[in-house]
Formats: C-alpha cells, sequence, structure tokens
C-alpha cells in the first residue's frame, strides 16, 4: 500500500473570502484565454495522444456536465462499495521541445521570399504566408502545463463521476476520500481541479474555492506507481535509451506515406522539401490539434492536412505508443505490475471489509497519470492487441486495427474499476463483482467478453500478474554473462586433457 492524501470537502465558513478566492482563481485561469470561436476539425479523431475527450465520446459535445449511463452498468440488487480511478490528466500545453520544433518550422515560412503574391499548385490560397502570419503564441514555459480546458475536462468528469455514483461520490464519503498523482504539474492540478468538480457537484452555482478553502490536502504524489517506468531500469535500458528500440518508427518515417505527405506539404507551404523532415511535419499536424484543443479554434494548420495524412499521422503517433508503451516489448507491460497489484490490494481490502460488516475505509481513490501510464497498464491486462504487430511496413494491413491510442488514451481519458456487493447472491463467490470502465463506457472483460466479473474469476484470469510479477525481477537488467570459478576450472581441465571446449 502506498500513502495517499484523504480529503473532506466541507462548505467553508467565511463566505466572502471564499468569494474572493475563487474570483482571483477564475481571473488567473483566464489569463491566457481568448474568447472562444467553437470548431470541429476534420482531423479530429486522428490526433493520437494528443485528441480532445470529446472527440473520443463525442456524445460530450452536447452536454458535458450531464452524465451518461452505460446501459451495461450493473443496477438491480448489486451496490457499489468501491471505485479506483486512474485518470490522465486533462488538455495541456505543449511541450518545450514541441514548441521549438514549431518555431523552426514557422522560421521556415517566414523566410520564403518576402513580396510574392503566390498560389498553391492548385491555384488556392497561400497556406504558407497565412501560417507565416498566424499568431505563434506558444512560449517555452508553457512546456506541458495543464491548461484551463484540462481544467474544464477534470470538473466535468468529476460531475459526471458523482452524479453516476452518487452513494461512492457522497458528501458524507469526502473525509474516505484518496488521492494521489504523478510529480509532474499537470496531474497535481488535475487532481486539484477533480476536488474543485466535486466541490461544484455539491455547490451548484457557487464557485470553488481553491483545494486549501475545501480544507482538503492537495493529491499525495507517488511517482513509484503513477510513473513506473522511471524506476524501471530495464525498461529505460532497453527501451527508453535504447536509439534502436523505436526502428520501425523512424522506419515509417523514411517510407513511401510520410515521404508523399513530405512532398505534398513542401508543396503546399511552398518551401524546399529538403527543409522539412517528419518531425516537422508532426508537429504541424499536432498544433492543429493543440489549437483545436486548448483554444477550440480551427487554425490553417489544419488546412495543410487531409483526412488521408491525418490517418498516415496518426499511425506514426501510434507506432511509438506500441514500440513505447504498448506490445512492442515485453517490458513496457510489465513495468506496470506495480501498478496492478496495488489496485488489487485495493480492491481485495473492500472486499475483506464488507464481509467482516465494516465500512469500506477508501470508497473512493483517484490516480492521476499520463497516457504513459494507462497504455502499459491496459496492454498488461490483454486490451487492443492486434492479431500482428504495428510495423513501418504494414500501415495499409493496419487501416482497421484495435490499437489506436486516440480512441484509448485521449487527454483526461480514464480506466475506472467498480467493484460491487450483490445481494441475493446465490454463493459467496457471486457476492463481489467488478466491472471496468474505459473512458466512462463499461470494458469488457479482455478474457470473456462479460461485462461484468465475478471478483474472484478476474483475480483468477490475472493470477499471474497478481503473484508472479516481481517488479524488481521483472525491472532488473540480465547480468552479464560471467565465467565462474567453476567454469575457469572446468576450461582448464579440458585444456590439459587435451578436448576442444
Amino acid at each position: 500500500m502506498f500513502p495517499v492524501s484523504r480529503c473532506r470537502l466541507g462548505v467553508p465558513t467565511a463566505p466572502s473570502a471564499v468569494l474572493a478566492v475563487a474570483l482571483l482563481s477564475s481571473l488567473s485561469r483566464c489569463s491566457h484565454l481568448e474568447p472562444k470561436d467553437p470548431a470541429v476539425s476534420a482531423l479530429s479523431s486522428y490526433f493520437g495522444t494528443k485528441t480532445r475527450y470529446e472527440d473520443a465520446n463525442p456524445g460530450l459535445l452536447r452536454g458535458p456536465e450531464a452524465p451518461r449511463r452505460d446501459p451495461e452498468l450493473l443496477e438491480e440488487n448489486c451496490t457499489p462499495v468501491q471505485l479506483v480511478a486512474l485518470i490522465r490528466h486533462g488538455t495541456r500545453y505543449p511541450t518545450a521541445k514541441q514548441i521549438r520544433k514549431l518555431r523552426q518550422l514557422h522560421g521556415l515560412l517566414q523566410a520564403r521570399a518576402p513580396g510574392e503574391q503566390r498560389t498553391d499548385a492548385a491555384g488556392g490560397r497561400d497556406l504558407g504566408a497565412a501560417l507565416a502570419t498566424w499568431p505563434l503564441w506558444y512560449a517555452d514555459w508553457m512546456d506541458g502545463q495543464l491548461v484551463e480546458k484540462g481544467r474544464q475536462d477534470m470538473r466535468q468528469l468529476a460531475q459526471r463521476l458523482a452524479s453516476l455514483f452518487p452513494g461512492l461520490f457522497s458528501r458524507e464519503n469526502y473525509g474516505r476520500l484518496q488521492l494521489i498523482t504523478s510529480s509532474k504539474h499537470r496531474c497535481v492540478e488535475s487532481g486539484a481541479a477533480f476536488l474543485q468538480g466535486l466541490w461544484q457537484h455539491h455547490h451548484p452555482g457557487l464557485l470553488p474555492p481553491d483545494v486549501a478553502d475545501m480544507e482538503c490536502e492537495p493529491p499525495r504524489i507517488n511517482d513509484k506507481l503513477m510513473r513506473f517506468f522511471d524506476h524501471c531500469e530495464k525498461f529505460l535500458t532497453e527501451v527508453e535509451r535504447n536509439d534502436t528500440a523505436l526502428y520501425h518508427v523512424e522506419a515509417f518515417k523514411t517510407g513511401p506515406e510520410m515521404q508523399n505527405i513530405l512532398r505534398k506539404v513542401a508543396a503546399t507551404l511552398q518551401v524546399p522539401v529538403d527543409n522539412l523532415n517528419a518531425d516537422l511535419i508532426q508537429v504541424a499536424f499536432f498544433t492543429c490539434s493543440f489549437d483545436l484543443a486548448i483554444k477550440d479554434v480551427k487554425s490553417p494548420w489544419c488546412d495543410v492536412f487531409d483526412t488521408d495524412d491525418a490517418k498516415v499521422l496518426e499511425y506514426l503517433n501510434d507506432l511509438k505508443q506500441y514500440w513505447k508503451r504498448g506490445y512492442g516489448y515485453t517490458i513496457n507491460s510489465r513495468s506496470s505490475c506495480i501498478l496492478f497489484q496495488d489496485i488489487f490490494q485495493q480492491l481485495d481490502k473492500a472486499v475483506d471489509q464488507q464481509k467482516r460488516s465494516q465500512p469500506v475505509s477508501s470508497p473512493v481513490i483517484l490516480e492521476f497519470g499520463h497516457a504513459e501510464t494507462l497504455l502499459p497498464l491496459l496492454s498488461l491486462m490483454g486490451y487492443f492487441k492486434d492479431k500482428e504487430p504495428l510495423t513501418a511496413y504494414n500501415y495499409k494491413e493496419q487501416m482497421h486495427r484495435k490499437f489506436r491510442s486516440g480512441h484509448i488514451v485521449p487527454y483526461a481519458s480514464n480506466l475506472i474499476f467498480v467493484l460491487y456487493h450483490c445481494k441475493n447472491a446465490k454463493t459467496p463467490k457471486e457476492e463481489f463483482r467488478v466491472q471496468m470502465l474505459l473512458n466512462e463506457k463499461v470494458l469488457p472483460s479482455a478474457h470473456s467478453q462479460e461485462t461484468v466479473s465475478l471478483y474472484d474469476d478476474l483475480k483468477n484470469h490475472y493470477k499471474d500478474i497478481l503473484q508472479s510479477c516481481l517488479t524488481n525481477e521483472e525491472c532488473q537488467l540480465p547480468k552479464p554473462l560471467a565465467v565462474t570459478a567453476e567454469a575457469k576450472k572446468m576450461h582448464t581441465q579440458q585444456e590439459m586433457e587435451g578436448r576442444p571446449n
């Protein structure tokens, strides 16, 4: 078990102070925003891990705060007694590395010969000129920070979950709420925004105060769980720091699909093709996604690409996720055993308390991490595995693949385990059941495709992971081949006897 924060969200006793804090908080959140121009791009569903949550859940575009109850959720005779949610942070700014690449691309456009009136190859507008004058408002300090839209993602998710599971998210349970988070600022801030959403759910019409004014500790940082990959030496050596681990990603960048896009974009922007590369093309594509996700604006960057281009660029992103976080290497998923086991330790504890007729000490556990937290765990559990691996050479064959990162881990994505206690169960084994939800939709069991599992059956299916996946052993580098004293002795004896060794 790992330490977590506990939270009590009561109504503050100084309304004027709360209002002042909330007003200042609201003003600070608006300082980098501009009026929104609602936009939907035809490319929206192809942005991979940069996909908006509402594009993975289109129904939310009509009502982002209204709960959407999956008809497969258990109701009759079964009461949810614990919820463990693994949540990716909300919408964020680009990283400083991405911003530097965008600045490089922007410089190429501005370096074109000035004063020329140009049209593209089809006689249309000069997109290069439009982009050269399009505001480059991203700055290095933003570096992956949570944006206001990301806070909104979290507040709205909190309100929907509180409506969906009112017994678990009741005000009486606030004192037993547990939160842990990655050390990254965007995750810490996501946890705080989630708590504000819960506060709003119970105090409709009022601006949420800061977390400190809710008499609630901020989420507790635990990188060994939320960033397990940073603590796994085998993963770091064999994948993260291994220049050849992403061979298929680099090969696809120079393959025919990407080279076609490279030539097309060079012609559209009217810059020398030699000045472009796959990384710059990808950052241009992601800039369309960032402008859409952060400002709700369809920028000219989106006009550079069509849906065929978007599918290729999505595959490039999925290749990276597959080989670095998914099924590409076994250690990618096995490094997440520590998190998987911790989830089941929490569920075990709740089952034991229920059997003893005790209240569940932690009815709601919220864990805030990254796409890199969720993808390995889902791979460990056997989800979204294609018959053939994703490679640089089978793009067309993988057009209908299961492994599409934007559909699995968009911003604010969530994997939720709900433990139920079922009355009138025929046997003790049937008394406790589990449902899993991915992005608020019931996720059928990977082994049985059933929408609900008996808790004991689920544990039995994952017995190897729960009992045999020892993080210290999984993440330990293989020892270098050493000549032991016994081997030396045998070698010497063979030489003396004149035998080949």
